[in-house]
């Protein structure tokens, strides 16, 4: 006689797939919440390096943009102070010019020329006066050109006194300083010497 077994054995059968499918299908889940739990762990533990990195650096930027800021102010410090020294040494350099330039015009004037005025203009310098002849402004222009100090003698005219009576002619020149800078807004070397004589 033939054996017959009577028990469900298909539905247990299918409730024991049904187990083994949910514990794999729990499984797999898990593990994968756990690989992206350590995935956005490890991301995130880099984008936190990386955003320490960035603000070390903006930190630093800033640190050395203060620094730029600091040289380019010693900088125009420096450039201030270079100009000061400059300007100190012309002053020191042009000290004894206005003495030098009379002494050296005292020097080139001959006898028989007159000075009624001297005016000086950063390096220009400006003679008006009289001469007994032409041949002494001649004398005096040699004289100039020859000096160390004055330079570019120009005689700008020449003209008999108004005076019938008078033998001397008046006379205008130009000369320039030579060796020295001008500074600027410097004074005339002397005020003008109304009717003055050599």
């Amino acid at each position: 006689m033939a054996y017959i077994n009577l028990l469900p054995w298909r539905d247990a059968a299918r409730k024991e797939r049904q187990k083994q499918y949910l514990t794999v299908l729990t499984a797999t889940a898990m593990f994968s919440f756990l690989l992206i739990f350590v995935v956005n762990m490890i991301y995130s533990a880099r984008i936190d390096g990386q955003m320490q990195r960035n603000n070390y650096l903006a930190n630093e930027i800033k640190v050395l943009d203060q620094r730029i800021k600091e040289i380019s102010m010693l900088n125009d410090t420096k450039k201030s102070l270079q100009q000061r020294m400059s300007l100190i040494e012309q002053l020191q350099g042009s000290r004894n010019l206005g003495t030098q330039i009379m002494d050296e015009i005292a020097q080139a004037v001959p006898a028989g020329v007159y000075l009624t005025q001297l005016e000086k203009k950063g390096t220009s310098l400006l003679l008006v006066g009289r001469s007994e002849s032409n041949n002494r402004l001649s004398n005096l222009l040699r004289e100039a050109d020859d000096s160390e100090l004055l330079a570019s003698p120009l005689l700008e005219f020449i003209e008999a006194g108004k005076d019938s009576a008078s033998l001397l002619s008046n006379f205008k020149m130009h000369l320039k300083v030579e060796g020295f800078e001008a500074v600027q807004g410097e004074a005339p070397v002397a005020p003008a010497a109304k009717g003055g004589a050599k």
